[in-house]
């Protein structure tokens, strides 16, 4: 077994109802902001740090989610910058990046990984 995911702290975030479908909700697990984001249209869920990077404002948990030549992604509701919800890579063409968190569903509740 791949011991990066045994070695895996799951914390449990919220119950799943606690995140819109098609949109993500904000968590603070370990003192950190952590956007949670229920794809409902791809059936998956996503989870990365809450803060963009490029003008420091906590508001990706607010921002539209889609794609991208099929990539997941998310944009910064005030600056449209965005981000994929997979690598964390910033989609817009430049340095930026942002961190991301495996999900996992159980029992109605959304845990993260840290």
């Amino acid at each position: 077994m791949n011991s990066i995911l045994t070695d895996i702290d799951w914390k449990i975030a919220c119950h799943i109802s606690d995140v819109p479908a098609n949109g993500g909700a904000c968590v603070l697990i370990n003192d950190e902001q952590i956007a949670i984001y229920n794809f409902e249209r791809r059936g998956e869920w996503f989870a990365t740090q809450n803060l963009c990077p490029h003008k420091q404002q906590m508001a990706l948990s607010r921002g539209m989610i889609g794609t991208q030549n099929e990539e997941p992604k998310v944009a910064c509701p005030f600056h449209k910058k965005t981000f994929s919800l997979k690598s964390g890579s910033c989609l817009s063409g430049e340095e930026f990046s942002i961190k991301t968190y495996p999900v996992k569903i159980e029992d109605d509740l959304v845990y993260i990984g840290v």
